[in-house]
């Protein structure tokens, strides 16, 4: 088994570092491999709509989000943690979360997704539900916790204080990788459900 963790914070190890060493712990003592990616200070721009993904399977901008879609594809289960700007995601994780999901071409079917969102103060929930949307509409399974997935600090460190929020990682990861196994052991009996071809609606008539 094996996550892939995308950590938006651009402050190397912050308190969104912090919190997902948490979620790390579990998934070693689980004998689950963790892909710890951290986009930190680098620029990641956001999707075009060009269409180049489509005709060649591959962002048009070459940088992290290419190897990332690898990584994502072979992996079991994505974690995603953002610090809170102004009520919602930071801007270079949901610019790197629109071409990952858009521009990668593989079945994320039954992958298990879970969302971290740190803040000083306010904003957490808003940026939980954010991050989530990500994995519903792509029938991912959600591995949830006690209580929203929320982390608070402001000056580094300050997130350790924080015990309801670095429980609440570790319970989340430990029923992210219930999740993951049970997964597993049901695609090996029963397979995948039936997949039907996309239909697309829209309101122009």
């Amino acid at each position: 088994m094996k996550v892939l963790i995308i950590n938006g914070s651009p402050r190397l190890n912050g308190n969104s570092s912090k919190l997902v060493n948490e979620t790390i712990n579990i998934f070693n003592n689980e004998g689950v491999e963790v892909d710890n990616y951290q986009i930190g200070p680098k620029a990641i721009r956001g999707c075009m709509a060009c269409g180049y993904c489509h005709e060649h399977g591959e962002c048009v901008f070459k940088d992290d989000v290419n190897e990332l879609n690898k990584r994502f594809e072979s992996s079991d289960g994505l974690v995603i943690l953002s610090p809170v700007y102004y009520g919602s995601a930071n801007g270079s994780v949901v610019s790197l979360l629109d071409r990952l999901f858009y521009s990668s071409h593989f079945d994320k079917r039954f992958k298990v997704g879970a969302a971290f969102a740190i803040a000083r103060r306010a904003g957490t929930v808003a940026t939980f539900d954010e991050l989530n949307k990500y994995f519903t509409i792509n029938q991912m399974p959600i591995a949830s916790g006690r209580y929203w997935n929320n982390g608070f600090g402001r000056e580094q460190g300050q997130i350790e204080k924080d015990e309801e929020g670095l429980q609440n990682a570790r319970v989340v990861a430990r029923n992210m990788v219930f999740l993951m196994k049970a997964i597993k052991d049901a695609k090996d009996k029963y397979g995948l459900p039936i997949k039907e071809d996309v239909k697309f609606t829209h309101f122009i008539k």
